[in-house]
């Protein structure tokens, strides 16, 4: 009998990541990878080139992240997602429910496999369809980002580790070129990230993007000082300054309210 063969797209920003769920696919004779990604524009690129039916795809990346991968593409031919994250399971409930499965970092070879028995029941029972509505709904869900619920933990990926973050205890958030620095207090993550996914992460609530490159705590603010040409200079509480450029000039209502 012939083994249908489910082409498989593997994406994570790290080689290690890729070599884990490379080595893993191996061991699933009717899975066939057709290739690897190491970013949102690689990404979106070989999905219409190579035409996968199943994707492997981290949310973190720089630059263009997992959702943003999927905003570009046309939403009436997505390929089946499995979202690889390093979120904690509170982080990811915002689409656990409508992508076909998530894999938490760092994932077993037990938990890989039973991902991959879901998209194979997928493929045999189903025409994708109610699949494709659910992820096409999650991403309006992301769009809508004032409405999200905030996170009770951050996780953070620096170097080798993920360090949990009470969003409370963080200052505020400084974009540096693909990466954000993220500061809490006397401490300093330095982690692949975007600025626009924390803002989601976040939702209403405490924090103000009050530049494109920065994301600030509003309890941490001290006092807010008009500068030439319609800016606004923000001193925090451990004294560092920031500004908040007239092209957010609404967020410093939120400010005046806090």
């Amino acid at each position: 009998m012939c083994l249908m063969r489910i082409r498989s797209l593997i994406v994570d920003d790290e080689p290690l990541a890729r070599r884990r769920v490379r080595a893993f696919l191996r061991s699933e004779p009717d899975l066939e990878i057709v290739g690897e990604c190491r970013n949102g524009e690689e990404t979106v690129a070989a999905i219409g080139a190579l035409r996968p039916q199943l994707v492997f795809l981290d949310v973190q990346m720089p630059g263009m992240d997992g959702f943003g991968v999927l905003q570009a593409l046309d939403p009436h031919k997505l390929p089946l997602i499995v979202f690889v994250t390093a979120h904690d399971q509170y982080a990811v409930r915002a689409f656990e429910k409508r992508a076909l499965d998530y894999l938490l970092k760092p994932f077993s070879h037990s938990r890989f496999r039973d991902a991959v028995a879901r998209a194979r029941e997928h493929f045999t029972a189903n025409d994708g369809s109610d699949f494709e509505e659910r992820l096409r709904q999650m991403l309006a869900d992301t769009r809508g980002s004032g409405e999200s619920l905030p996170a009770r933990r951050l996780a953070i990926k620096t170097g080798a580790r993920v360090v949990l973050l009470d969003p409370a205890r963080i200052d505020w958030f400084e974009a540096e070129g693909d990466y954000v620095r993220v500061h809490a207090g006397r401490e300093a993550y330095l982690t692949r990230q975007t600025l626009n996914r924390f803002e989601m992460q976040l939702g209403a609530g405490r924090f103000v993007r009050v530049h494109r490159s920065a994301i600030v705590n509003i309890d941490f603010v001290k006092e807010i000082h008009p500068l030439p040409g319609g800016d606004h200079a923000l001193i925090l509480r451990d004294g560092n300054r920031l500004t908040l450029s007239r092209g957010y000039r609404e967020h410093l209502e939120r400010l005046l309210r806090s």
